[in-house]
């Protein structure tokens, strides 16, 4: 999570949380590729984004060719206020 999630207080983190892995709103306006990578909600009062990035390596500097494998991508999930973008 970025410092302005951060800044909101477990109340509201454990709100977000929660909110990013019941997330149900996934259609071909926000997520075009079917890869359920990314999320809009509204929280705290905030809007929050939140999207995974895949990786190839531990060091996480080039992105997976194949982000379905598990055995070749690292998953890193950032969570984030709409106004830190």
């Amino acid at each position: 999570m970025t410092a302005g999630v951060a800044a909101l207080g477990p109340e509201a983190q454990a709100e977000i949380f929660k909110r990013v892995r019941e997330f149900p709103e996934f259609k071909p306006g926000n997520d075009p590729y079917g890869e359920h990578d990314f999320g809009s909600i509204a929280a705290g009062g905030e809007q929050v984004f939140w999207k995974i990035d895949y990786y190839e390596d531990a060091s996480m500097e080039l992105g997976s060719e194949n982000p379905a494998d598990p055995a070749r991508s690292y998953r890193l999930l950032t969570v984030m206020l709409a106004a830190e973008y």
